[in-house]
């Protein structure tokens, strides 16, 4: 919209955040501090976006040089060194701004060392920096609308009080729809909705989009990921408004193909609106077998689990044809566990991989859990039982009781499903995966009848793709020039567009929101 067209300005601040996760929070914590007043727009009746619900493992280091040689090995040349530097040298500062933040909920902060997922250049001088206790929440109630509190609420937590402690005023429910702009394409504000009520809200220094990907728009996967369909996991609000709002002001796009996420389940009643995910098991590092991260690993209750060795993993995955094609414990099953999904066979005109299938026998439905949610959103709600029987009984899970009987379900040649079952029973007797590479220790036999079987899909947890932006987050148009007034952190146009480095999207939510805030808050304001 052009500023001439607006009537009239329903609201103003002199820079208007969008979106409240951990990005928003932080660009909103120093726009305020610099001596910015400020705003946040959450479209969502409830905070948090995927931050509230992730692992909350802040990527961080000791050693900003380490660090660049490993952000510029895992983002392969699709992303300019002096934006990975200003990363790499704000790695280093997290820890202290989070402590920083952290004294006001009397919370506790831990820096553990933690290799990164890949064996690369900088891969031994990296860590986490995680909010572990927030005595408020503690009581094993729910945070807002998450499934249960993980250390991204607690992270959030902190945030959240950080906000209400500046009296940052925060409207959720307020739907940003189309930057205004003048003649120049200078970004004077944006319209939003609420309700049926159309806002012009006046940004008198900057916007600042800090409202995520588009996991949650099917047209959006449709047109930049190969593989479908692509089953959501955790938060409804991603639907890419900061990216098309971003595009009509003339930005130029990247990393839009790369996306974060494992493989996983679907419910086939459709009642619960995301991709289950499968049972949480340690990352490891190829060649550091001893030095496993167990980030994100929790027990039934959803508390966290140490646990620093390899886990058993009771399944095995074969494709629509009954052949096994995929390491299924890869080094970060939560990131790279999509990548082999996505081949789609000319021949016969189909992905044949989607949906594959996961078999286990009846030990391994006996061994634990094999589903988990991880939610933010007000309505979901699914308890996983700890046998699977109840899976079982919903249709998540099928029962076999033999392998003719079982291949007869997969619509697979007998022969060939139990060439692939027997020849797994023997790599696992002989602690050798000869056709995968699986790592011995998480390997367990497929013997005991009855069998079963789910359909399993590529889960997206968060897109990486999204407006370009230079090293001051400025969202850039094609020609390298920066669209005025304009600005973006977070996952809105993430810098990972190759490998993704376990915890670095909260790193760029930290880094790239003060960047963007003190950037922002240092303009001169516009004027009639």
């Amino acid at each position: 919209m052009k500023i001439h067209q607006v009537p009239a300005w329903d609201m103003e601040a002199d820079v208007v955040v969008v979106g409240f996760g951990a990005a928003g929070g932080v660009t909103a914590i120093e726009t305020h501090d610099a001596g910015s007043s400020v705003i946040i727009l959450e479209k969502m009746l409830f905070p948090g976006g995927l931050s509230a619900v992730s692992a909350g493992g802040i990527r961080v280091s000791e050693d900003a040089e380490e660090a660049f040689s490993y952000l510029k090995a895992t983002c392969g040349g699709r992303t300019p060194d002096d934006i990975l530097r200003v990363i790499a040298d704000g790695m280093t500062e997290i820890p202290d701004y989070i402590r920083g933040l952290a004294k006001l909920s009397n919370a506790t902060v831990k820096v553990t060392p933690a290799l990164g997922n890949y064996p690369l250049p900088g891969c031994e001088a990296l860590a986490y920096c995680e909010v572990s206790e927030v005595p408020e929440l503690e009581n094993g109630e729910r945070y807002h609308a998450t499934h249960s509190t993980k250390n991204g609420g607690r992270l959030f937590k902190v945030i959240e009080d950080n906000i209400t402690a500046r009296k940052i005023p925060v409207h959720t429910g307020i739907a940003a729809r189309e930057l205004i702009v003048d003649a120049d394409n200078e970004v004077r504000g944006l319209v939003a909705r609420k309700g049926d009520q159309t806002l012009h809200i006046r940004a008198s220094k900057a916007v600042i989009l800090t409202c995520g990907g588009f996991e949650n728009d099917d047209e959006m996967k449709q047109q930049y990921f190969q593989a479908k369909p692509v089953l959501p996991g955790s938060f409804a609000g991603n639907t890419g408004d900061g990216i098309r709002m971003a595009q009509a002001v003339g930005a130029d796009l990247w990393h839009m193909w790369h996306y974060h996420g494992p493989y996983g389940l679907q419910d086939p009643k459709g009642e619960y609106p995301f991709g289950f995910y499968l049972k949480a098991v340690p990352m490891w590092t190829p060649g550091h077998l001893d030095k496993v991260s167990d980030l994100g690993v929790v027990d039934d209750h959803g508390k966290p689990l140490s646990q620093k060795s390899l886990a058993k993993m009771a399944w095995i995955v074969v494709d629509q044809d009954g052949h096994r094609f995929m390491d299924e414990y890869l080094p970060y099953p939560g990131d790279m566990g999509v990548r082999p999904f996505d081949i789609f066979d000319s021949k016969r005109q189909r992905f044949p991989r989607i949906p594959a299938y996961m078999i286990f026998d009846e030990n391994g439905r006996k061994m634990y859990a094999m589903g988990r949610t991880a939610f933010n959103d007000a309505d979901a709600h699914y308890d996983w039982s700890p046998d699977n029987l109840k899976e079982v009984e919903r249709g998540i899970f099928e029962k076999a009781n033999s392998i003719e009987e079982l291949a007869g379900k997969l619509k697979v040649e007998v022969r060939r499903l139990e060439e692939t079952i027997i020849n797994w029973n023997r790599y696992v007797a002989d602690g050798f995966d000869y056709e995968q590479g699986r790592q011995p220790d998480t390997m367990v036999p497929i013997d005991t009848p009855p069998y079963y079987f789910g359909r399993v899909y590529p889960v997206v947890i968060n897109t990486q793709g999204g407006p370009r932006h230079n090293v001051r987050q400025e969202i850039v148009n094609p020609f390298d020039q920066p669209i005025s007034r304009l600005y973006a952190a977070g996952e809105m146009g993430s810098v990972f567009g190759h490998l993704y480095m376990g915890g670095g999207n909260l790193t760029e939510c930290v880094v790239g929101g003060w960047i963007a805030a003190r950037e922002a808050a240092a303009l001169s304001p516009w004027t009639d």
